[in-house]
């Protein structure tokens, strides 16, 4: 692998093998920043969403940067708030606006089961993934997915779709597998696109990791990612920190043995483990 390897969705879009992640990235300048850091490191996939409140700084960020749009990879999500056709519809115009584009590479479901759709979360994600195919459709989205989403949410939502899902984006980490999940997703022919890879920095504590980066001469962030790459995951790690963001793309030039990569995903629960989307108070 490479720093441009890329893997194939089921539609044949070639998604970068890493993304730029920016959840709990602020807005205003710092999302600026960092996105511009990222870009100038090499980046050319960027993960944002509705959600985040930093849509704006990709597109702010991709403008001072100079980079070509068609060079980069943008996915966003619809959040929870706006799982029906119009509201599909009327914030991912929003968000193309705040980014500064006219399409979006990935749109993603954000969450299956939101708290304001409860007691109707099939029907609400069957209007929205209608919505989200019509957008795919007409070439305003490169490409559609879930996020979240376990077996029995990804079954409702084939009854009525026309255009599987090409990703599940899902909390994928050291001592965070979710093998049902990935298993299920990937026979339904969705790539795994990793969030929070780092386990949101409580991985830097975890003693096993230390030793193994002692081993490697690598960064513990550098192990994790290279793990997920190893696992056929996509992962997307976030920061902040210029020199970080840049360590976190120099993963090419070694390999973990098949027994560390065993080793990590055996340390269950070493960052926490995510909870239930059917009971998520959002």
């Amino acid at each position: 692998m490479e720093i441009n390897s890329t893997y194939k969705l089921s539609n044949g879009v070639e998604i970068p093998c890493i993304g730029f992640g920016m959840w709990q990235t602020p807005d205003g300048d710092v999302g600026v920043n960092a996105v511009k850091s990222a870009i100038a490191a090499g980046y050319t996939h960027i993960d944002t969403a509705q959600a985040y409140g930093n849509e704006d700084c990709v597109g702010k960020a991709i403008a001072e940067s100079g980079a070509k749009r068609e060079d980069l990879f943008i996915t966003t999500k619809i959040w929870n708030t706006n799982h029906s056709y119009d509201l599909v519809m009327s914030s991912f115009d929003e968000s193309l606006k705040k980014m500064n584009t006219d399409y979006c590479d990935l749109l993603l479901i954000h969450w299956p089961n939101p708290l304001a759709f409860r007691e109707r979360w099939q029907d609400a994600n069957a209007e929205t993934w209608k919505a989200m195919e019509e957008l795919y459709k007409a070439g305003k989205v490169r490409a559609i997915g879930i996020s979240n989403f376990r077996p029995h949410h990804i079954d409702a939502l084939l009854k009525t779709a026309e255009v599987k899902p090409m990703v599940n984006q899902i909390r994928l980490c050291p001592g965070e597998t979710q093998d049902e999940v990935v298993d299920y997703s990937r026979e339904k022919g969705m790539i795994l696109e990793a969030y929070s890879p780092l386990g949101t920095g409580k991985i830097f504590d975890v003693p096993e990791m230390k030793e193994l980066a002692a081993k490697y001469g690598k960064s513990i962030a550098q192990i994790c990612i290279r793990w997920s790459l190893q696992r056929g995951y996509l992962p997307l790690p976030k920061s902040v920190t210029p020199s970080r963001i840049e360590e976190n793309l120099k993963v090419f030039d070694f390999e973990l043995s098949d027994e560390d990569v065993q080793l990590i995903a055996g340390l269950t629960g070493c960052v926490g483990l995510s909870g239930d989307p059917d009971t998520k108070p959002f």
